[in-house]
């Protein structure tokens, strides 16, 4: 009987190494391509996160940058005097937003009132939504919040002819007539981007100025009417001046929209991150960015007349300044991306300064 030949094999020494290095070459594979997927996450959420706080610093900067923009040089009195009670923003028909929402205090003709609207309207360490939390759990720290005002430039409502109805115009009501001669497609008070419940409108005559909040539209939009009781407390015809009533009878009429924008940080109570929420006039705020975790505004005062402490002021009110001597806004903005991974989050801050020229700029410093 022929015999077998024998066949070389692997010893189980040979195996047991074979092995081990084909494990020590998968591990190095496998923790290479998790380093690979770490970094390339980690810097989609830098480029998300970016992308989200530089937007939320551009359109706050767009809205500082017209702080005071086609009202009066100075601002103007709210109603004052005896029957006058403190006028609102950050407010809408459901609640307040903001725990401090009063108009500060102003000067008129050497006489100080209580109740001035001004371009810009400083709001340090009052930016937490009112009912939330007082801080960020991501920082330990509260925010700011800013407010400010400027003149619609989008809807021509200053062509439309204003009239007071009635012999002894109460300021309850305006009547709107469109230009005679009025292009086709002039937009109507009722067309889209036109005016709504909630609008605030500027009027002023040689009798002086006065702003509305807009409380009910006519059908078809001819009249807009002005009730007291409303939500920011702005219609107050039972004041002795600074409302419509006080100036219904001063001639002829010119009425602009305005925008009273406030920034501020809500912390929903869902679990959801925290958000930067716009409010504009009585409407409802919007959030604009999410998981922002810090806002921080400061006020440059100099005009190269006052001391060194002009610079970087976070409370100008409450170190002895007038908004309208702001020239400056510094604004930093923080934010932390959407999602964790590995239990890391990434964070960033970006800043800008915007030049408030229709307060009081000047070019000297």
């Amino acid at each position: 009987m022929p015999s077998i030949p024998k066949r070389a094999g692997f010893s189980l020494i040979e195996l047991l190494v074979a092995m081990a290095l084909g494990l020590i070459v998968l591990t190095s594979v496998v923790q290479l391509f998790k380093g690979g997927m770490d970094a390339t996450i980690l810097v989609s959420q830098q480029s998300e996160m970016q992308q989200n706080v530089r937007a939320a610093l551009n359109l706050i900067a767009k809205d500082v940058s017209m702080a005071g923009s086609g009202l009066p040089s100075g601002g103007f009195a709210l109603p004052n005097g005896a029957g006058a009670t403190p006028s609102l923003f950050a407010v809408d028909s459901n609640r307040a937003w903001l725990n401090n929402n009063s108009y500060p205090a102003g000067i008129v003709a050497s006489t100080p009132v209580s109740n001035y609207l001004y371009g810009s309207i400083p709001g340090p360490n009052n930016g937490m939504e009112l009912g939330g939390p007082a801080s960020l759990a991501a920082t330990g720290q509260g925010a700011d919040a800013t407010t400010v005002i400027y003149e619609d430039y989008s809807f021509p409502l200053n062509q439309y002819t204003v009239t007071f109805p009635g012999a002894t115009p109460n300021g309850s009501t305006i009547d709107l007539t469109p230009p005679a001669a009025a292009p086709p497609g002039f937009p109507a008070i009722l067309s889209p981007g036109g005016i709504q419940v909630g609008d605030l409108i500027l009027l002023n005559n040689p009798q002086g100025w006065a702003v509305g909040e807009v409380t009910g539209i006519a059908a078809g939009g001819v009249s807009l009417t002005f009730a007291d009781n409303d939500p920011l407390n702005i219609n107050q015809s039972g004041a002795a001046k600074g409302n419509i009533k006080y100036i219904a009878s001063g001639g002829t009429t010119v009425a602009d929209r305005i925008w009273a924008i406030t920034y501020f940080i809500e912390v929903p109570a869902n679990g959801q991150p925290p958000r930067l929420m716009r409010q504009v006039n009585g409407q409802t705020p919007q959030p604009v960015a999410d998981n922002i975790i810090g806002l921080n505004f400061t006020y440059d005062m100099c005009d190269g007349t006052n001391g060194p402490t002009c610079a970087n002021v976070s409370d100008p009110i409450g170190n002895g300044y007038s908004p309208n001597q702001i020239r400056k806004v510094n604004i930093q903005v923080m934010g932390q991306s959407l999602l964790s991974y590995v239990n890391k989050s990434r964070s960033m801050v970006l800043s800008s300064s915007v030049s408030t020229r229709s307060l009081a700029f000047k070019d000297r410093y």
